[in-house]
């Protein structure tokens, strides 16, 4: 994880949140809510959702509290561009507002409850391009932005939305730097496999294949705690729990 002045967060478990000396800035509303249960294809629309913190939408397949991408925030706006069906973008959240006004580090406060930490740009995928064909090439960044339930709660449809911008870790929009940062965070005495890694990371497992070009680029006792390897020298396993633990102001509690 970097900071958006472009210093690192350490590989520790522990992050913070910078000085909150701004007020909640105004910019939208909820106007759809949606969760992907079980194996359906289809997200199902609800009036309202529970946010759990460090974990993600209740009865949602994404929520996990390894995972960078607990929810999807797209802007209505893009449908509004290019002509997307509804839901097409298979977003958990969507605003009145371009996602492109949110930034990684960004603070985004729905309703009275709920604080989401912004993480990452959602990158198009092929299964976006099948749906919609011609997307994948001019949706770009607004597909929407990623994000982790920093203070959980109920959302409920028509709920404003505020900003506090920069004042969380940032993530890279690349994922080549996110695979590294979680690996440098791997402790010395445990190792991580690929699948993992990839989940921590927040790319898809197909990346996997790529990991060992990508991990090539740290020092071999660093990148040797990862993969198949690793899990045969005979240390634990690494949880990942906490990696994404930040310590929360007081007023944020």
């Amino acid at each position: 994880m970097h900071f958006n002045d472009g210093s690192q967060l350490p590989p520790s478990p522990h992050g913070s949140i910078r000085s909150l000396d701004v007020t909640w800035q105004p910019l939208g509303t909820l106007e759809s809510l949606y969760i992907r249960v079980g194996k359906e294809t289809a997200p199902r629309r609800v009036t309202h959702a529970q946010a759990i913190a460090g974990h993600g939408l209740a009865g949602d397949r994404h929520a996990s509290p390894l995972s960078p991408r607990q929810l999807l925030v797209a802007g209505s706006v893009a449908y509004g561009h290019w002509g997307l069906p509804p839901a097409s973008l298979r977003e958990n959240l969507l605003v009145d507002f371009s996602s492109e006004q949110l930034g990684s580090g960004d603070l985004v406060r729905v309703g009275n409850e709920v604080i989401l930490w912004m993480t990452f740009l959602c990158e198009p995928c092929g299964l976006l391009e099948r749906r919609c064909p011609g997307t994948l090439k001019t949706i770009g960044a607004h597909r929407g932005m990623l994000a982790r339930v920093l203070r959980g709660g109920e959302m409920r449809l028509g709920d404003s939305i505020a900003v506090r911008r920069a004042v969380a870790p940032a993530f890279s929009n690349d994922w080549q730097e996110r695979v590294l940062d979680v690996a440098r965070a791997v402790p010395e005495n445990a190792w991580i496999g690929y699948r993992q890694l990839a989940q921590m990371a927040g790319v898809h497992t197909a990346y996997c294949r790529a990991f060992p070009r990508v991990l090539s680029r740290l020092p071999a006792a660093m990148a040797g705690r990862v993969g198949r390897d690793a899990q045969q020298a005979g240390v634990p396993p690494w949880s990942g729990l906490g990696l994404f633990d930040l310590e929360v102001p007081r007023e944020l509690r």
